[in-house]
């Protein structure tokens, strides 16, 4: 089982809003519906901020052209309001409202901080769950340094109390 916080800056995020992204180099795949951003890549939408070094733009052309996946890698770092993920991949799923992100994954809330393998962000109820399932292993099935051996660690603040 994993950790929960409530990511409150993330819930009901407007993910029908449109992308802006920047990037050093873009290729269009048009027949493959992708297009691949490198570079310093910024992607923005509704005040939801992902930054990685790559992603891929998945989009389907039913009724017009509509982004419905990003794929990050490379070290992203998700940023809304004063929260913020980072983890090596990510991926944001805007039909389902999903963004999951993998290997080395930690959540900053307000001095809240969680660390683990593996974090969903639920973006309709802003629920943030962070498992040790996607921890970084090595060819030896062991933890590799900076990983969380599997399990979440974190800090809570707590109010002072007289």
């Amino acid at each position: 089982m994993g950790d929960s916080a409530h990511a409150q800056a993330l819930a009901n995020h407007n993910s029908n809003a449109p992308v802006d992204f920047a990037a050093s180099s873009i290729e269009v795949q048009d027949r493959a519906d992708r297009v691949v951003l490198a570079g310093n890549v910024v992607v923005e939408q509704a005040g939801l901020t992902v930054r990685a070094p790559r992603m891929t733009v998945a989009y389907s052309r039913e009724g017009g052209t509509s982004v419905n996946r990003l794929d990050a890698t490379g070290g992203v770092t998700v940023t809304k309001g004063a929260e913020q993920a980072r983890g090596n991949v990510a991926i944001y799923d805007l039909d389902r409202k999903l963004i999951t992100m993998v290997g080395n994954v930690q959540l900053r809330q307000q001095g809240n901080n969680l660390n683990g393998g593996r974090l969903v962000i639920d973006l309709n109820s802003g629920r943030a769950t962070v498992d040790g399932k996607g921890a970084g292993r090595g060819p030896d099935g062991n933890a590799v340094q900076g990983g969380t051996g599997g399990r979440v660690t974190g800090t809570f603040t707590v109010p002072k109390r007289d």
